[in-house]
């Protein structure tokens, strides 16, 4: 009696086996939309990030640099992440040769896959349309369309969270294990991507099943191991092998300064990113300034919606934000294993954990990471659509779904006026149509005066970020921190992020706040003077070029830098192929992105001394010395260097000394050459 008393939960939709006629030829169109438009200019970002693609071609010569992601086919050092992200575009490489497209299509289908995904998780509990609005949502979602066209770990990593999450949505259906175990395996294959912030994600998954799973409590505990166990295994058994392998016949972990995966996982790739403490980085990290703003930007709760990142993936936060609470409200008093408000659970805790992560990390932070929110933030988005249109009878909805087109008419109006000369007419048609679908969604309209007032609000939440998407498909992105839509004027990375060097890229007008590139908050950029650094002259890769305080490049050019690749002249590359196969490596470099132009250009490998970050002790000065004489290098490329985490005693400056003191150099099209196999 009393259960009658009680009020309804919001009706299910149809059981996810029915399907209607018009499904198919929707999904279709969807998936087939998603594909043409991101394969639409994609040469336009060239080698993208070039430390990666230097990785790939080196994968796609070497199964031993495929199995450890090393940066070069000689091995001397990996990338500093886990390699899974490298082997699709390694095998599409050995199939289709080495070019832009072999690298950058399987990020495209990596993207429509988990278009698809997104669509099939949100179906199955909300019906078709969620699904197809979700889908849609996350196909137009700027940082989603820049990072299935790159060719950084992201795009693997996103999609296998996103299955992760339709294994989880099986298995509240019907409670088999199966679909955990899956759900762990794919977790820990996603470690092997980006290491631990594929973890961001379990304690939602694992709670929304344990208290929403079918079966008893004990067998859902017993079932929570059973994908943990899942998790280790996929995740730890290249771990094992890396460690256990020996280390003088695997190259270096690049990123750590001990040699080791499992600091690189724990440290700089893991709880350095939280406390900024990352032995090796770009910058210096840690406690932060006050006021909260470092190298990386500010931390608070507006961080998402903040220049660097607001107009990569805020567009629809606040609604999606919304419609958690509403939908979790609408379920009433619905049984605990209800899928619908277990489906809720799972994205909002999605959403809720990785966004306060992203937060409130003092470490690396770039905004491209945010596109770990937009599928959650699109699943939420399509079933707050759904819902409200179920739910419109009810004033308390109506209200809700006010509330959310207000707050989407004010991010849009927000983001849009960070870049006042793109589209200036838009955000006055947004904030036109946006007051207009506020209003009509008050009011309890006809079936067809709804429909309007349905496709009216449609408008204003999509067309800004489908205004982003289309300038970021019609623009060239390449380097290591790209970033989607018009220059707004960011932080790190520059306004715009790393482009084709028509705006943006580089830093100018330095690190956030003003500081000059060449001197960091808490510090300046040590390293030494790069041999031959002038800082000028050379085609620029990722931007206009930008100097430290001794010269040398951070963005690119020439001869490379922190954040851009070399770019160099055929007369170079003639040079460096010349008796290549006498040498194991035709040349080196100091930083990753320093050497993989060369060894894009010239598909040999070129030894980049000190990784990433030209930070990491690998090789040593008296290993380089034994490789000089043993003939195994031929050339030194002088004005090269990585990051900032070098100093006057650093590996790679005791390297850059000992050859300026050695050897004589030789300027090649603005190339600065030592040949190491005639001394001074």
């Amino acid at each position: 009696m009393t259960a009658t008393l009680a009020p309804p939960a919001a009706a299910a939709p149809p059981a996810p086996t029915r399907e209607y006629r018009w499904e198919r030829p929707a999904l279709g169109t969807l998936l087939l939309g998603t594909l043409v438009a991101y394969l639409i200019n994609l040469s336009a970002n060239g080698w993208a990030n070039s430390f990666y693609s230097a990785a790939v071609q080196a994968g796609s010569e070497s199964w031993t640099a495929f199995f450890f992601g090393s940066s070069d086919a000689a091995n001397s050092i990996t990338v500093d992440k886990p390699p899974a992200s490298l082997w699709l575009m390694e095998l599409s490489v050995r199939l289709f040769g080495l070019n832009s497209w072999s690298i950058l299509v399987p990020q495209v289908l990596l993207g429509v896959a988990t278009v698809a995904v997104v669509y099939a998780a949100v179906r199955r509990p909300f019906g078709p349309g969620a699904g197809l609005i979700a889908g849609l949502v996350l196909a137009v979602t700027p940082v989603a369309v820049l990072m299935f066209r790159f060719n950084n770990p992201d795009a693997l990593l996103v999609f296998l969270l996103a299955a992760a999450a339709y294994a989880l949505v099986r298995a509240v259906e019907d409670g088999r294990t199966r679909w955990l175990v899956l759900c762990g395996a794919l977790i820990g294959f996603g470690f092997l991507a980006k290491q631990l912030q594929v973890l961001l994600v379990v304690p939602g998954l694992a709670l929304v099943y344990l208290f929403a799973g079918p079966p008893r409590l004990g067998k859902r505990v017993l079932q929570l191991f059973a994908a943990g166990a899942a998790l280790v295994v996929a995740a730890g058994w290249w771990l094992l092998a890396v460690e256990l392998w020996p280390a003088d016949s695997r190259p270096w972990i690049g990123g750590s300064q001990n040699n080791s995966i499992l600091e690189l996982t724990l440290g700089y790739n893991g709880l350095g990113r939280l406390n900024g403490e990352e032995t090796g980085s770009v910058g210096p990290g840690g406690e932060l300034p006050a006021g909260g703003n470092g190298m990386w930007g500010s931390t608070g709760l507006t961080r998402m919606f903040e220049a660097a990142q607001g107009g990569q993936i805020a567009w629809l936060i606040p609604a999606a934000l919304v419609a958690l609470v509403c939908g979790v409200l609408l379920r009433g008093r619905a049984p605990l294993a209800d899928r619908q408000r277990a489906s809720l659970l799972l994205w909002g805790s999605w959403l809720l954990v990785t966004g306060l992560v992203f937060s409130f990390m003092a470490g690396i932070f770039h905004q491209y990471y945010t596109v770990a929110l937009a599928p959650a933030v699109a699943a939420l988005a399509g079933i707050g659509a759904v819902l409200a249109w179920r739910n419109r009878s009810r004033m308390w909805v109506r209200l809700a779904t006010a509330l959310g087109l207000a707050l989407t008419t004010a991010t849009a109006w927000l983001l849009l006026s960070r870049s006042a000369e793109f589209l200036p007419w838009l955000r006055w048609a947004v904030l036109g149509a946006g007051a207009l679908a506020t209003v009509l969604a008050l009011f309890a309209l006809p079936r067809r005066a709804a429909i309007g007032a349905a496709l009216i609000a449609a408008v204003v939440a999509l067309s800004g970020p489908i205004a982003y998407s289309v300038q970021t498909i019609g623009t060239g992105h390449s380097g290591s921190i790209p970033s989607a839509g018009p220059n707004v004027g960011r932080g790190m990375g520059g306004p715009g992020g790393m482009r084709d060097g028509r705006d943006g890229g580089g830093m100018p007008g330095g690190m956030p706040g003003g500081t000059n590139p060449g001197t960091a908050p808490g510090g300046t950029f040590p390293g030494g003077t790069a041999p031959g650094a002038t800082g000028t002259g050379g085609t620029v890769t990722g931007g206009p070029a930008t100097t430290g305080t001794d010269g040398a490049r951070m963005d690119g050019g020439m001869m490379g830098g922190l954040l851009g690749s070399s770019a160099p002249t055929q007369q170079v590359v003639a040079l460096l192929e010349s008796n290549a196969g006498n040498y194991t490596w035709v040349a080196a470099a100091i930083g990753s992105n320093s050497a993989a132009g060369f060894q894009l250009a010239t598909e040999l490998p070129v030894m980049p001394i000190g990784g990433f970050n030209g930070s990491d002790p690998s090789p040593t000065l008296e290993q380089f010395q034994q490789y000089v004489r043993d003939g195994e290098i031929h050339y030194f490329i002088g004005g090269s260097r990585g990051g900032p985490g070098g100093s006057s005693t650093s590996t790679s400056s005791e390297i850059t000394t000992w050859v300026q003191q050695n050897f004589t150099a030789t300027e090649v099209d603005g190339v600065t050459l030592y040949d190491l196999t005639t001394s001074k």
